[in-house]
């Protein structure tokens, strides 16, 4: 069997750990597998394999207690293919002020990181734990950051700043910016399918999904978005409420005697959708029931606060030429799509409802002033991309360690 060197890409979430397969040639990468662990520590697990034409190689019910046991699973079974590591990328969600750009993993990196675990406490500590689960099982392996935050660095002074004391600006509270990864790839895309002209245009970005934010992107850079200090703010979310008036937070603080970390926990995962419905966090099963006015009312609440958003983006770029939709909503939930563009004819937004409906790649109708866009994002490969970019960076040579 002849051996194959690969980039590994992990997103480390909560209860599964997502993984991808690049080959390292900048000139002829492609994507060689994707995969996942799931249900990690809840009873009967899967881990599923696919090849990169989709097609399944591994599927099967697997017990697993640990991400650390999972990025076992995943290496165990590369070991039984010709696929040899050479190096691995991370998705890690927050990067706070001093990460700008993708870095290589060090244990100083990994304690800074540890630090803003406060800004990110749904994400950050399943990041942390790939990583020390993949050092772990292959030391020399050379470990790549890759920051959501980082594509938003460039934002305007303005638009970082928050209406608290300048004397809490020693403190990191500012705005930050997430899901960059993903608005990235959105911009990669616009250039590649449509040309620079339009990738430097006045673009709306709405990465949708059970995380969900809005991006202004002008010159290919980001502008302003929705998210801030944390991933709480902005839109509405799966588990997540989306701006709420800090007087509200006080008052449950305050009156309804709630702890700091009880709090903490309504915001991150009793919130939005599954909050305002109490059926389920996930868009697909209240459209599935929208005929209870609980799902209902759900729907509406999100589309209308996307609407706000979204109207919003706008007026930051002074103008509209292009929006985007990707995320799991965003790319495959056509009804969405459409209650959003509801009422922004204004804006020069017409959707088609033939093309919205069969989910093509661009669903305005040809008179719309401003084309919509709507497909999947890729943050695996952008993540893939900067590995071997930090990394041949790095080496001068593009050398890199493997795991035996």
């Amino acid at each position: 069997m002849m051996v194959e060197e690969a980039i590994i890409v992990i997103n480390c979430g909560s209860s599964s750990v997502k993984f991808a397969l690049f080959s390292p040639e900048f000139e002829s990468s492609v994507r060689i597998a994707r995969g996942a662990v799931e249900r990690i520590g809840i009873g009967a697990g899967r881990f599923s394999v696919l090849d990169g034409s989709g097609a399944t190689i591994l599927d099967e019910t697997l017990e697993v207690e640990s991400h650390a046991a999972a990025i076992d699973a995943l290496l165990d079974w590369l070991q039984g293919t010709q696929y040899m590591p050479v190096s691995v990328g991370h998705r890690i969600v927050h990067g706070g002020e001093e990460c700008d750009c993708s870095l290589i993993i060090t244990s100083d990196l990994e304690d800074r990181l540890s630090r803003l675990i406060p800004l990110a406490p749904l994400h950050l500590p399943h990041n942390l734990t790939g990583i020390k689960a993949m050092k772990l099982r292959c030391p020399e392996l050379p470990q790549v950051a890759c920051f959501d935050t980082a594509f938003h660095h460039g934002l305007p002074r303005v638009a970082q700043l928050t209406g608290l004391p300048r004397r809490f600006d020693d403190d990191s509270i500012r705005r930050f910016g997430f899901h960059g990864l993903s608005y990235e790839y959105v911009v990669e895309q616009v250039r590649r399918w449509h040309g620079d002209e339009a990738a430097d245009g006045k673009i709306v970005a709405a990465h949708l999904g059970n995380g969900a934010s809005m991006t202004a992107i002008k010159g290919g850079r980001s502008i302003e978005t929705s998210m801030g200090f944390s991933t709480l703010a902005g839109l509405p979310m799966g588990t997540r409420p989306g701006d709420l008036d800090p007087g509200a937070v006080l008052y449950l603080l305050m009156e309804k005697n709630l702890t700091p970390a009880e709090l903490q926990h309504i915001l991150y995962r009793e919130s939005g959708l599954l909050g305002r419905s109490g059926l389920s966090r996930n868009m697909r099963d209240l459209l599935a029931q929208q005929d209870l006015p609980e799902a209902a009312e759900a729907i509406e609440f999100f589309c209308h606060h996307a609407r706000r958003h979204l109207a919003a983006q706008t007026a930051s770029l002074g103008g509209l030429d292009r929006l985007v939709f990707t995320g799991g909503i965003g790319a495959n939930s056509p009804e969405i799509r459409a209650r959003i563009c509801e009422g922004l004819s204004y804006l020069g937004v017409e959707i088609d409802p033939e093309r919205n409906a069969q989910n093509l790649p661009v669903v305005s109708t040809d008179r719309s002033r401003v084309p919509i866009d709507a497909f999947d994002t890729d943050e695996e490969s952008v993540i893939a991309r900067h590995v071997r970019t930090v990394l041949e960076s790095a080496s001068g040579k593009g050398e890199l360690n493997a795991c035996a």
